[in-house]
């Protein structure tokens, strides 16, 4: 049984990766931002507004969190989700857990030639994003998004193209 979480920051790569080790190792794939963000409409929230409010509201978090630890516990899945690996870690769910990291220019870059704006923008938005989400993620679970010590593998995305990146993350799990 493989299972993969994948984990990193906005504009890591985590999607476009995902999509590529799908196709490559024809394992379902389940994106958990797309929850988050179906779950920001639900409330007529932007992403940001949503964010804040998961701050003051943990059952948010928490109906995420059930989600991907129910598909993770089924296995022979990769998981996409800034906490993925922590929630696998912790559940004692085998799996390859794969940190995604990219310097912040990079990363706004991505965001950018995937949904329009100005680059310095973006990194603002970015970076309030991840201040929200390492407030939250002390706070519900003391979970320091900065200690990659569960990760197997941690790769800097920035000058790596995704096939590079696949390769990486294919070796790991046949080792």
């Amino acid at each position: 049984m493989t299972t993969i979480t994948i984990s990193g920051s906005p504009g890591s790569g985590k999607t476009t990766i995902a999509k590529l080790l799908e196709k490559k190792l024809g394992l379902k794939y389940v994106y958990s931002g797309d929850i988050f963000r179906n779950m920001a409409k639900k409330y007529n929230m932007s992403l940001e507004e949503f964010g804040s409010y998961c701050e003051k509201h943990k059952n948010a978090d928490e109906q995420l969190d059930r989600y991907q630890l129910k598909i993770l516990q089924k296995g022979d899945v990769i998981v996409e989700g800034r906490i993925a690996g922590w929630l696998a870690y912790r559940n004692n769910i085998f799996s390859t857990k794969i940190l995604l990291e990219a310097d912040l220019e990079a990363r706004a870059s991505r965001i950018v030639k995937r949904e329009k704006g100005r680059v310095e923008k973006r990194k603002k938005e970015i970076l309030k994003r991840e201040n929200s989400e390492a407030t939250r993620y002390k706070k519900y679970y003391d979970i320091d998004i900065d200690d990659t010590s569960i990760y197997d593998l941690v790769i800097d995305t920035s000058n790596k193209t995704p096939d590079e990146i696949v390769e990486l993350i294919i070796k790991e799990i046949k080792e």
